[in-house]
């Protein structure tokens, strides 16, 4: 996957506007992404981040404008060509969605499924070479001796681990983390994010996160676009923003002209 109009530049969004019926959750957004950066998104609940990522890998078709990714102009894919998209372009979930009942092991070798042929099914049928690929990426998160354990037994913050693992398995270009440390405590969130920044670093992964906590935004991020009712409105390097600044981020949209009248 080449770079989107530019040497370094992976991830390009021009006038995105995504609308559910008559309301625009993302309002005419540009953003440019390098390879190797970590930019976390911030804003309130419904500013527009979730759809906003979703957007980037074609799970929102969007309503206007363009998003490029690597050298795929995902505004005009088809299925056939998202679902390759899709092996580029990792996302982890709040909630991990993890399969309970396999193993930590099974989990992560589910990330390999776009990128093999013939039978799939089972543990047995995979590859020695890919169950090593799969132990290495659990490793690398911690979790090496956790390998054959039920991921339903596993702490929040583990599962969101096996989560990453099982992405890197796909072999992404691209990381779109949704809210991932929404349900951990603060030190396993501190773990999520520096695995985020580690894989960012190493494997020069453009990384997007959405997140709602300032202080790990401000901690971890290379860079802060903030979101408020669908447009954007801040985008600097994280340590050029002031903790002010990222608060103005969620102050709330000022009611409409007819709505004080009623009020």
């Amino acid at each position: 996957m080449a770079e989107a109009g530019g040497d370094r530049t992976v991830v390009r969004t021009r006038g995105l506007v995504k609308r559910f019926g008559d309301t625009t959750a993302v309002d005419g957004v540009d953003l440019d992404v390098e390879a190797g950066e970590l930019v976390v998104l911030l804003g309130l609940s419904g500013s527009g981040k979730s759809t906003l990522l979703r957007c980037l890998n074609g799970l929102h078709p969007v309503s206007e404008g363009e998003v490029v990714v690597g050298d795929v102009a995902v505004h005009e894919c088809g299925p056939a060509r998202l679902r390759r998209l899709r092996t580029d372009v990792g996302f982890v979930f709040q909630q991990f969605n993890l399969l309970g009942r396999l193993t930590c092991l099974e989990n992560v070798l589910i990330g390999a499924l776009g990128r093999v042929r013939g039978p799939r099914y089972g543990l047995l049928t995979w590859s020695g070479r890919l169950k090593r690929e799969a132990m290495g990426h659990l490793d690398r998160v911690g979790l090496a001796d956790q390998a054959y354990q039920r991921a339903d037994t596993l702490s929040g913050g583990q599962q969101q681990r096996v989560a990453l693992a099982r992405t890197l398995m796909q072999g992404p270009r691209v990381v779109l983390a949704d809210e991932p440390v929404a349900s951990l405590d603060p030190e396993n969130s501190d773990v999520v994010m520096d695995l985020l920044r580690r894989v960012c670093r190493e494997d020069r992964l453009t990384v997007l996160v959405s997140l709602h906590q300032v202080e790990l935004a401000l901690g971890w991020g290379d860079r802060l676009v903030g979101l408020r009712g669908g447009h954007k409105v801040l985008d600097r390097a994280a340590a050029d923003v002031s903790r002010g600044e990222v608060m103005d981020v969620y102050r709330r949209l000022e009611p409409a002209a007819d709505e004080v009248a009623v009020a």
